[in-house]
């Protein structure tokens, strides 16, 4: 395995809605998602499972609209940086112990735009929402953690 980036901060949020934090660390459970979180059940669909953005779409989205939105804003369960995301679609890769199957692009929604109040967002994250992952095998993420694909 290569390292190709790092987990710069982990969130959960125990409701739909709710506020993301960031938290040090969050088990991960094969098959269901991270424990605490708004979606962890097990038999969850693989695309609920978990969530990654990087940082770098954060901070190009706050300097297009002039904002200064923390990531946790974006309601994604693990932040990243110096990994390109959507080349981890249909690929299975670690975040530190933890195994997981790129799914899906996670663009932008409506829902996100309208609560954050920020016409335009859909359009600005489009192909930058992030990844969403079935987690193959469970253990815990931390910050700092290192990204990299096995395959």
């Amino acid at each position: 395995m290569t390292a190709q980036g790092v987990a710069k901060g982990v969130c959960l949020s125990a409701t739909e809605g709710g506020v993301a934090r960031e938290v040090s660390e969050a088990v991960a459970t094969a098959g269901a998602g991270l424990e605490g979180d708004r979606y962890c059940a097990f038999g969850a669909s693989a695309e609920t499972q978990l969530t990654l953005i990087q940082i770098e779409a954060v901070n190009e989205f706050n300097e297009a609209f002039g904002t200064d939105l923390p990531a946790t804003a974006f309601r994604r369960n693990v932040i990243t940086e110096g990994v390109d995301l959507n080349a981890l679609e249909g690929r299975i890769f670690t975040v530190g112990q933890v195994q997981l199957r790129g799914v899906e692009l996670c663009e932008p929604c409506a829902y996100l735009q309208n609560l954050l109040d920020i016409p335009g967002l859909v359009k600005q994250l489009t192909h930058k929402g992030g990844l969403r992952c079935e987690i193959l095998r469970g253990g815990v993420i931390r910050p700092g953690d290192e990204i990299g694909a096995t395959d």
